[in-house]
């Protein structure tokens, strides 16, 4: 029998300061040392050079047409966001690359495999973090990086070796013998996202990697990823928060009803759609209505969310606000254009809408 197909380990004794434990933390038991780090896999790419080729994929649901016919391709060691709004396709495509969910039509090639005549190879090359962690709480840190690795086929030598370099490479050491349940939100997403390094992949599929965290911790999260780009991983991300596909992006497509409406660099999209210089006038309730009619009776474009008004200019220049600087109850700050005015602009509506 080979290592791939030998039996579980033997049952012994395991303590975990815990009331229940879960059945596979009954398993396990060993001692742990710090190994020292390897160099990631490198990287197949397909025959035109990506890594991530999806050519006019279609996802459907009974009559909903959830993802509609969407094509983009992700190079070698780039960090490729698809940016939209909850319900736009973007967990619908995400389980589609990874091969966890069937294609109604179109192609993805990953890392040379044809995803959907075999998902199961592209498992191999590829790790994937989902929004919800899947971590068991019955065991410690290194004990599920470890599991993984068993589970995915990895004799137990190499199994515990990897998980003490994904454990070093990302400073997690420390940590090991942590019982999972205890973990933060934030700690548990980042041990999420060591857990998808186990099989040593060319490839990071990551859905929403810091949706639900503090801002702290969803920085802490970045820096993560900032140390995969470093390593010439290939991550793709899906993401409604403006600041992370701006921070973390190469490029990125802005996806909404199933459709990319456009697709570029972060740069280039707020070249391309966002005014240059927005007003910002955070506004009493008792001068709203003066601020309302000064910028109708101007023809000055607007918006209100909540006690917020943004307001631009003609083709994106500074407004013309001279009439309400000493206005009372209004307070003005100016901003560079961003990827939610971008959003807005090609779509017609906010990104959080």
């Amino acid at each position: 029998m080979t290592n791939l197909h030998r039996p579980l380990l033997r049952r012994t004794k395991i303590t975990i300061y815990r009331k229940e434990l879960s059945p596979i933390a009954k398993i396990f038991r060993w001692k742990e040392t710090c190994l020292p780090v390897n160099k990631p896999a490198v990287t197949v790419t397909n025959h035109d050079g990506s890594v991530i080729n999806a050519d006019s994929i279609r996802k459907l649901y009974g009559d909903l047409i959830a993802v509609d016919g969407i094509t983009f391709r992700v190079e070698p060691g780039e960090t490729y966001g698809l940016l939209g709004p909850n319900g736009a396709g973007k967990t619908t495509t995400m389980r589609m690359l990874a091969g966890l969910s069937p294609v109604a039509s179109g192609s993805i090639t990953v890392s040379g495999i044809d995803v959907i005549k075999d998902n199961r190879a592209v498992r191999e090359v590829m790790g994937v973090v989902t929004q919800h962690d899947g971590l068991d709480n019955g065991l410690t840190v290194f004990q599920n990086l470890f599991l993984f690795g068993f589970l995915a086929g990895m004799p137990r030598k190499d199994a515990k070796y990897r998980a003490h370099e994904v454990l070093e490479f990302f400073g997690l050491r420390e940590r090991s013998k942590d019982n999972t349940y205890e973990l933060s939100g934030g700690m548990k997403r980042r041990l999420a996202i060591a857990r998808s390094m186990m099989n040593s992949p060319q490839v990071i599929v990551m859905d929403e990697p810091s949706t639900g965290l503090d801002p702290q911790s969803r920085n802490r999260v970045w820096e993560e990823l900032a140390i995969l780009k470093d390593a010439g991983v290939t991550v793709l991300l899906s993401t409604h928060y403006m600041e992370e596909a701006t921070v973390l992006c190469d490029r990125l497509s802005i996806i909404d009803h199933g459709k990319i409406l456009d697709e570029g660099s972060p740069e280039q999209m707020i070249e391309r759609h966002a005014p240059r210089e927005v007003a910002q006038m955070r506004v009493t309730p008792a001068a709203l209505r003066n601020v309302r009619e000064y910028l109708d009776t101007h023809s000055i474009n607007f918006r209100e969310v909540g006690a917020l008004v943004s307001v631009t200019g003609v083709n994106g220049e500074r407004p013309d606000l001279s009439g309400l600087e000493d206005a009372e109850g209004v307070c003005t700050s100016y901003r560079s254009g961003n990827l939610e005015d971008v959003f807005l602009v090609i779509t017609g509506k906010e990104l959080r809408d």
